[in-house]
Order: structure tokens, then C-alpha cells, then sequence
């Protein structure tokens, strides 16, 4: 069972990264360890067992890679969030806010059926821009949010008040004090 305890040890931080003063929080060491990785998956299948979801929607890259699984074993279709330019057909997309610029992420127009039920997945919420522009992409096409899941949310940049100040549940299997 994945525990708070078991998840950082195996969550690498890396000081100063991108830009000094970030405590960057890796993923990709949970991702390689077999127990930790399967273990992860089902912490989030638990917690969505018995809920009706039609769609993962997960945002590029790392979320991909939870996202695909997590569809796959909760009966989903899965829809990748991607960023600007990288979808072949008709897309939808939603400008957010960097600290350095802004950033635009996109879905195919057919990605989502009017209320489906969606649950977002990323590996990691900081600001929340990101996931709030994921949203309202479900959003436009008449998606439903059941809940946005993260693996690891950084409670002091405000990303998860955010989300849930415009009415949408978060779940995220542990937390950093810090950033």
C-alpha cells in the first residue's frame, strides 16, 4: 500500500531546479519502481472504485503516463491534454498564465461527449494553471468534472485552493511543504 511516508522516499528532489530557489519533485523515480509505480495506480483506483467515469483526461507528459493507466483500469477512455500544435484533428484550447509568459494547452474538439463524466490527472499540482485550463477545456465541450488527482500537490502555491474555489474536488496522494 502506498503511504505519504513510501511516496517521498521514492519522489526525487532535486534543488534547484528549473531555477534556483524550486525544490523540483520528480516522478519519474516512483514511475520506475515496479511496487511503487503498481501500488500508486491502485491508491488511485481505490479512491475512484464505485464512481462512474467515462473519460480520463490527463495532461502532457508525466500525466500520461498515470492517466493511460488509470483509464485503463477504472474502464475509461483516456484524452490527452497536450500543449500547443501536438494534435493531428480539430482541437480546443485554453491560454494560462506562467510566471514567465503564458502557455496554451489543447484537446481534440471530439475528445469528450456532452456530460460525460471526466476525471483530470496530472502528476503534480503547483498553481494550478495548468489544471484549471484542462478544466475548462472538459468544460467547453460539455464535460462534467468528477475530480481532479495528483500524485503529489504543492499546498503553499495554491493550486489546489484554486481549483476547489471554483467548486471542483482535488485529490492528490501526498504533499511537499515548499516548493
Amino acid at each position: 500500500m502506498t503511504t505519504e511516508a513510501t511516496l517521498h522516499r521514492l519522489i526525487r528532489t532535486i534543488p534547484d531546479y528549473p531555477k534556483a530557489g524550486i525544490m523540483f519533485r520528480d516522478v519519474t523515480t516512483l514511475l520506475k519502481d515496479r511496487q511503487g509505480f503498481k501500488d500508486t495506480l491502485d491508491a488511485f483506483a481505490q479512491q475512484y472504485a464505485g464512481t462512474t467515469i467515462h473519460k480520463v483526461a490527463a495532461i502532457e507528459a508525466r500525466g500520461f503516463i498515470l492517466g493511460g493507466a488509470l483509464a485503463d483500469r477504472l474502464g475509461a477512455g483516456f484524452v490527452p491534454i497536450r500543449k500547443k500544435g501536438k494534435l493531428p484533428s480539430a482541437t480546443i484550447g485554453h491560454d494560462y498564465d506562467l510566471e514567465y509568459g503564458t502557455d496554451r494547452v489543447e484537446m481534440h474538439l471530439d475528445a469528450i461527449d456532452r456530460g460525460e463524466r471526466v476525471l483530470v490527472v496530472d502528476d503534480l499540482i503547483a498553481t494550478g494553471g495548468t489544471a484549471e485550463a484542462a478544466i475548462r477545456l472538459v468544460e467547453q465541450v460539455g464535460g462534467h468534472i468528477v475530480e481532479c488527482a495528483f500524485v503529489v500537490d504543492l499546498p503553499e502555491l495554491g493550486g489546489r485552493n484554486r481549483l476547489e474555489n471554483r467548486g471542483h474536488k482535488v485529490f492528490a496522494l501526498c504533499s511537499y511543504a515548499g516548493h
